[in-house]
């Protein structure tokens, strides 16, 4: 590290060695990545300067904390927009658009860009430890956590890193000794990602998302596609998928190493080279050494926590990832049952008068909550919030004989009122106008008394929740409290 160059492992597509010694580099962005990144390059004698377009107390903050270091702090919309004099790379936070000025000054200057998750790829030691990686559209924190628990059950160190929240910087540059690490992409950080080669990765599934940064479908997959780029042993891809581009079509699109082999997930009954369900049970014939004529058992159904479809193919792909590392079936079964889901993903909240109520607050998308509502069968739905251009036809089409009721809230909830009576229009619906947060005990309490004894009444909004609070973990909160408000 003293020398300032850095050198990747030895793979036959590792990139070449980059000197950050005295060279001036502009990190894009504070915050999660933007802080440990600009340390690191700092750390390793490169002259910084931080660029960030908001200029409030925190950032304020932040910046005297890296000027203190003797690095340069610019705040501000017209800082971020210009290129500093003299950059000769550019590391980007993962969110800022590639449409930005500074990018299109940086590409006319001749002066590339990487995202965190490419900086941390060079920054690793010799000895650096193999990426399991994930990306899709929904059910990555979920897939990368159940990863994590299955290697630990195998006995391997490591950590679950990327968009999960843990700064892979933090995981590449710590002392901690790993032999593996599971790593969660976003299309954000894979967009900025050139050089990354993982072990195995998988792409759980595509379903339009993020397309306002992407700007259309075909380079939003394009970009959930890099990740297969360079694997080694496995890319596992969705055999259930239907959407086209197909998670299969981007693992045949992907230039790999030679060797790699091409790994389904299905909820059905398996094929050669494939994970999936028979009779509630968890099987793999894909690291077996009869493919054709046996199978592994690796767990139960019920080991699966909660056995939500969506969850079950998580679980598969997770089961999958860590059999391409050569995990034993015990692991598997282990790992699974010693996993916990984080809150506000189809968490089980209470059963109230013969009534379960379910947050799935994380729905924040029309493909999570279709895959959330395909859980039950008799379902008062709460959903609403901001839309983010999505359109709920085809959602509320697909789960029309599945909905007793819908109580609708948040700025854009006429779209899925519209789609109601266009297609499930014998549903009752409550519309509630009101946008404050108190709005969610009256959806509660409206949700009460359309439900019945049997039923369940998920809370899966199929949009953001910004429009009415700060994040979908305040939204899941305070549908949990009202909820354990209408139990008393």
């Amino acid at each position: 590290m003293g020398s300032g160059q850095v050198t990747a492992p030895g793979t036959s597509q590792s990139p070449e060695p980059y000197r950050f010694r005295g060279r001036h580099i502009t990190v894009a962005g504070l915050g999660v990545s933007g802080l440990p990144a600009a340390r690191a390059l700092h750390g390793l004698g490169a002259h910084v300067t931080v660029v960030n377009d908001g200029d409030d107390d925190r950032a304020r903050t932040q910046a005297a904390e890296l000027e203190e270091l003797g690095i340069t702090v610019r705040l501000g919309e017209q800082a971020a927009s210009t290129l500093p004099e003299g950059t000769e790379l550019v590391v980007t936070a993962p969110g800022w658009k590639p449409g930005k000025p500074l990018f299109a000054a940086a590409e006319q200057a001749g002066v590339p860009v990487w995202g965190d998750v490419e900086l941390a790829w060079r920054l690793r030691g010799q000895d650096a430890p193999p990426w399991l990686a994930v990306t899709g559209t929904n059910g990555k924190t979920t897939t990368v956590r159940m990863l994590a628990s299955i290697l630990e059950a195998a006995g391997l160190r490591t950590a679950a890193v990327g968009n999960i929240g843990v700064s892979l910087l933090d995981a590449v540059l710590g002392d901690e000794p790993y032999d593996v690490l599971a790593v969660e992409l976003s299309s954000y950080q894979l967009h900025w990602s050139s050089s990354v080669r993982a072990h195995s990765a998988a792409v759980l599934n595509l379903a339009p998302d993020h397309l306002d940064w992407h700007g259309s479908m075909e380079a939003y997959a394009a970009d959930k596609g890099r990740v297969y780029e360079g694997n080694r042993i496995a890319c596992v891809y969705n055999a259930d998928a239907t959407d086209k581009p197909s998670t299969e079509d981007l693992v045949r699109e992907a230039d790999v190493e030679e060797g790699c082999r091409a790994v389904g997930f299905t909820l059905g009954t398996p094929g050669l080279s494939q994970l999936g369900v028979v009779d509630g049970i968890l099987v793999d014939r894909a690291f077996v050494e009869d493919r054709q004529g046996s199978a592994q058992e690796l767990a139960e159904v019920a080991d699966v926590d909660p056995p939500a479809p969506h969850n079950i193919a998580n679980a598969l792909a997770a089961a999958a990832l860590a059999r391409a590392y050569g995990v034993p079936a015990a692991a598997v079964r282990d790992g699974l049952r010693a996993f916990t889901p984080d809150a506000h993903r189809i968490a089980h909240v209470a059963d109230v008068d013969g009534v379960a109520w379910v947050d799935d607050s994380k729905a924040t998308n029309t493909h999570a909550a279709q895959a959330s509502l395909a859980a039950y069968e008799s379902i008062v739905w709460i959903a609403g919030g901001l839309a983010k251009g999505a359109a709920f036809d085809e959602l509320v089409a697909g789960s029309a004989k599945r909905l007793r009721g819908a109580v609708l809230i948040g700025a854009d909830r006429a779209l899925i009122r519209e789609a109601l009576a266009r297609h499930a229009p014998e549903v009752p619906v409550v519309d509630l106008a009101r946008t404050d947060t108190g709005a969610m005990l009256q959806a509660v309490q409206e949700a009460k008394r359309l439900a019945r004894p049997g039923d369940t009444v998920l809370l899966a909004p199929a949009c953001a929740s910004m429009d009415m609070f700060a994040n979908y973990n305040r939204r899941g909160e305070a549908f949990a409290q009202a909820v354990r408000e209408l139990g008393a």
